[in-house]
């Protein structure tokens, strides 16, 4: 009997399979079949099917569950069911894709790819169990019992992403007229509001408090809506019209609010606040910002004109697509590290890139969401369904925006293109008389532009007439194709130079390649030579060409300003020539050309100068290069695994969350106006839950000092719970689709007949109005309540959040510098422009520093203060001020010693508090007392007590008027809102 063999499926090494059968010792046979064994697990493909329980379930039993199995999943990853891997965890990457194991975070994982993830983290799979493992992805990752289970995202039940329903109003009729200490005039038709928060009141045993003194109803409400105190005619006639009709008066007064001028400017700065808006960027550089202050003048007229928040929103978004190109500049309004500061390397430079992204991302989800996006942007959100799918989606949609400026696109009916108009048109007045007298030039936004008669050639040469030369960018028009540059490299032109005038890191190319800074052509005259640099521009074909553009640094002059070293420079002297057709070269204009013909027509410099000054205002009044951002053309995105460019995961297409239905219908490739389009109509559409709820609880922020929901920029489940989450409802429900009558105060009746006798539309009830919701809520009878404290009220509830009386809150750092310059009778009211400077020039990577934050310069509202990122303004920093850095949906209350400190001897506060005291004597004819009672006035709307008068007599004698003043200021009735 032959010994028996050891039977082997041989893939390879058939010679060693005879050299086995041959021989009879069974120890040899042993010896080489775990030779041939190993060989066979190295270079096997697996071609027979892989059988989970056999080969699969035992690497998961020993290696993966017990961390990621039904007792612990480490970042939400499970090895447990199919359903779990195809799922995947916290990083957003499905665990696996079946037949596709090069996408599968399993096999990534394993394998250790990628060193911040290796799975398992304290030894390797063996190379035989990784292969096991990529192969049965490849087969399908079948699990047998499971291969009909998919994954079926279970949708949130948070209360912030389900729908708006309008809630029945409650009827409190009876409950308040119960309520022990409630006012007789409460009691009669309470406005929706009022029924919301009285029937939360009775349920906890409360009740309002009296209504409001009219004194302090005026200061209060004009604070909230204007920003600025009342003047004490203002209080004296109110005052006088409360006393015979007080809802009347009252209702006069929020009227005349809503339509200021100041409410604009009150309301912006909270949206400001928000979004981070500011003029620096915030990086080591924290390089200006120039002409951003443009986007602040659209949030500030938005305002005043009361523009529905739908398209608010949509404009600031995709304004770009409706002449409302400004608006953008709500997208680069947070912080991010420029170009030239990231340097050239190119992983630092994809990582620029996607915190630029972030910092958008950011603005939206807060601002408008309510959501904390980006912490999606390394893994799932720990909290909210937000995935890490859905963040970078987002990002795709805005993958063409870009930090830095442009010409904003605008409507013929925006205020700036109305204005350019008639500024353009008394330009080409001037320049229709110059053209009789030849060829001029003109100083616009960063480049010189070079006017001369129509000439039609197919060459042109720029002569500089001096040693050195660097242009950024040249550009040759004609009359016909107005917008079209003749010149780029792009239309087939090519260009000249002697190689002798070249210039190191200043290529010829760069002259025509259409970008503009620093990189452009530089030429010099060569040593020895009589020849100045000089450039040739060879067009396809002969051109119709009436003028020339060239720069220096259009790039630095266009994006920033208030820095040493510019290098920007007009290029001067210079000689334009065209080529005739028998090849020479005749001269259409130059510097000297220009000089000799001021002096053949005597009325030329006279008209050259005034163009110069209508040119210069329209650069100011006109459409002009804003930082509201520039595009780019928009990349196909993928997820970036833990968040790092560096490893692209997915491709995902341009998006919303997908948990409010997100979907597009956008692709990959689809244009960056149409991928913003498509979000802002996302956004916007009347069903959206979360949009008209974010918006309303800011309001109510604003005008009551905390939200239903007091974490405003989070409505996530790591925010706070509404107060009152059916009046959150009924204001967001209100606020998309108004009801047909309303409570507008006073007798209910009596407004609804004014409802139906007017002809005229109602602008109290447009649909996403935010003056109308704003004026529901100053409205009410919660707003118009005392604000002393109850002791019954502090035992409930002691924040005063559900409103048993009106919560006293210190003003902002804005309010307390504006109403001090009022009362002084200096403050300048002009409605807004360019923001007023209290900084240096500085170098480039130094520090702003503070140079004037107190003279007439500065005598503007604070808002249009330059807003300096990581810049202390020596005063009003102190009263939280934010930085804008970081989203401040609800500003800080802090109280230190800086802030008396900079109320007693600051520079302003010392200046100011002598011109309140001198226009108080002024006013009061020399009555020190009177002047008293004036500067008392001035600064708390009401006249002193006669301990004040005394008081402030006594110190008045001791010191001087303006001590009294400074006293006053340093008051808390003058800090607070009453």
């Amino acid at each position: 009997m032959s010994p028996p063999t050891i039977q082997f499926k041989f893939l390879i090494f058939p010679s060693l399979q005879i050299m086995i059968i041959q021989h009879h010792s069974i120890l040899v046979r042993m010896l080489l079949a775990a030779v041939i064994s190993v060989a066979f697990l190295n270079t096997t493909t697996y071609g027979d099917e892989i059988d989970f329980q056999r080969d699969i379930q035992p690497i998961f039993n020993e290696s993966c569950v017990d961390c990621h199995g039904p007792d612990e999943q480490e970042s939400n990853f499970r090895v447990d069911s199919r359903v779990a891997l195809l799922k995947g965890g916290d990083y957003g990457d499905p665990g696996i894709v079946p037949g596709n194991a090069a996408s599968s975070l399993l096999i990534s994982a394993v394998s250790y790819e990628d060193p911040d993830l290796q799975m398992p983290p304290d030894e390797k799979l063996s190379d035989e169990k990784i292969a096991l493992l990529r192969e049965w992805v490849k087969q399908g990752a079948v699990w047998p019992g499971q291969m009909e289970a998919k994954v079926v995202r279970e949708k949130s039940d948070h209360w912030s992403f389900q729908p708006v329903v309008r809630p029945e109003i409650p009827s409190v009729a009876t409950k308040v007229n119960s309520a022990a200490t409630v006012s007789s005039k409460h009691a009669v038709e309470p406005s929706p509001i009022d029924s919301f928060l009285l029937n939360r009141l009775h349920n906890e045993g409360l009740s309002y408090s009296e209504p409001a003194d009219p004194r302090s109803l005026i200061r209060r409400v004009s604070i909230v809506l204007t920003g600025l105190a009342p003047t004490p005619e203002q209080v004296e006639s109110f005052v006088s019209a409360f006393g015979q009709d007080a809802d009347a008066a009252y209702s006069e007064l929020v009227e005349r609010l809503l339509d200021s001028p100041h409410f604009g400017e009150r309301w912006a700065q909270h949206w400001l606040d928000v979004i981070r808006w500011a003029e620096t960027n915030g990086s080591e550089s924290n390089m200006y910002r120039k002409n951003a202050w443009i986007y602040r003048d659209y949030v500030i007229r938005a305002f005043n004109e009361d523009k529905p928040y739908d398209q608010f929103l949509f404009e600031q978004i995709a304004g770009d697509t409706v002449g409302q190109g400004d608006a953008t500049g709500y997208l680069v309004s947070g912080p991010h590290v420029p170009a030239a500061t990231v340097g050239q390397e190119p992983t630092a430079r994809r990582q620029a890139r996607a915190d630029r992204m972030d910092e958008i991302l950011q603005t939206v989800g807060a601002s408008a969401m309510g959501m904390t996006i980006g912490c999606a942007r390394c893994h799932n959100h720990k909290f909210d369904p937000i995935s890490i799918k859905d963040y970078y989606s987002m990002a795709a949609v805005f993958q063409d925006i870009e930090f830095g400026s442009r010409f904003p696109e605008l409507a013929d009916t925006h205020p700036r293109k109305v204005r350019g108009k008639e500024l353009y048109s008394q330009i080409n007045q001037l320049r229709q008389r110059l053209r009789s007298m030849g060829p001029w030039d003109e100083h616009w936004i960063g480049f010189k532009e070079v006017r001369f008669p129509e000439t039609q050639t197919q060459a042109v040469r720029l002569t500089f007439t001096k040693n050195a030369v660097r242009v950024d960018e040249l550009e040759i028009f004609g009359s016909q194709e107005r917008g079209r540059n003749f010149a780029l490299a792009s239309e087939g032109t090519k260009i000249e130079s002697p190689e002798e005038m070249a210039v190191p890191r200043g290529p010829l190319d760069n002259i025509n390649d259409g970008e503009y800074g620093t990189d452009g052509w530089a030429g010099k005259k060569p040593e020895g030579s009589d020849d100045y640099p000089w450039v040739t521009f060879t067009f396809k074909e002969a051109r119709d060409i009436n003028r020339i553009r060239m720069s220096s640094n259009r790039g630095d002059f266009l994006e920033t300003d208030y820095l040493t070293g510019l290098n920007f420079v007009y290029v001067d002297p210079y000689i334009v020539e065209v080529q005739t057709e028998d090849g020479q070269w005749k001269q259409v204009a130059g510097t000297k050309h220009f000089q000799s013909l001021d002096k053949q027509h005597p009325s030329r410099t006279a008209i050259s100068k005034e163009l110069q000054q209508l040119i210069e205002l329209a650069n100011e009044e006109g459409p002009k290069p804003s930082f509201v951002g520039r595009f780019v053309k928009p990349v196909t995105t993928f997820v970036f695994r833990r968040g790092s460019p560096e490893t692209p995961g997915e491709e995902v297409p341009p998006a919303g969350l997908s948990e409010l239905e997100g979907d597009l219908g956008l692709q990959s490739d689809s244009p960056g106006k149409q991928r913003r389009k498509a979000f802002a109509q996302w956004l916007t559409d009347p069903e959206h839950p979360l949009t008209a709820r974010v918006a309303v609880n800011r309001f109510w922020h604003h005008v009551f000092g905390q939200g239903i929901v007091a974490t405003t920029a989070d409505f996530g489940a790591a925010g706070a719970q509404p107060t009152h989450p059916e009046l959150l409802d009924w204001l967001a429900a209100e606020f998309v689709n108004p009801a047909l009558t309303h409570y507008r105060g006073g007798d209910t009746a009596d407004s609804s007949q004014r409802d139906h006798n007017d002809d005229s539309p109602d602008r109290t009830r447009s649909a996403w109005s935010m003056k109308h919701m704003i004026r529901l809520m100053v409205m009410s009878k919660a707003f118009r309540q005392s604000s002393l404290p109850r002791e019954e009220g502090l035992d409930v509830d002691a924040g005063s959040a559900l409103l048993w009386r009106f919560p006293p809150k210190r003003v902002e750092a804005e309010v307390i510098r504006d109403s001090i310059l009022q009362a002084s009778g200096v403050l300048d009211t002009a409605l807004g422009g360019r923001s007023f400077r209290i900084h240096n020039v500085k170098q480039k990577y130094s520090q702003w520093e503070i140079v004037d934050n107190h003279g007439p310069e500065t005598w503007r509202r604070m808002i249009y203060q330059e807003r300096m990122r990581r810049v202390d303004d020596q005063m009003f920093t102190a009263f939280d001020f934010p930085d804008c850095g970081q989203v401040q949906a609800k500003r800080p209350v802090s109280t230190t010693p800086l802030q008396a400190l900079n109320l007693l001897n600051s520079d302003f506060v010392i200046d100011q508090s002598r011109r309140i005291a001198k226009r108080a004597e002024k006013e009061s004819r020399g009555d020190v007392a009177e002047a008293v009672r004036r500067c008392f006035e001035l600064l708390l709307t009401r006249e002193p007590t006669s301990d004040e008068l005394d008081a402030s007599l006594d110190l008045a004698k001791q010191h001087d008027l303006a001590m009294v003043c400074r006293s006053l200021i340093n008051a808390n009735e003058f800090a607070f809102l009453p």
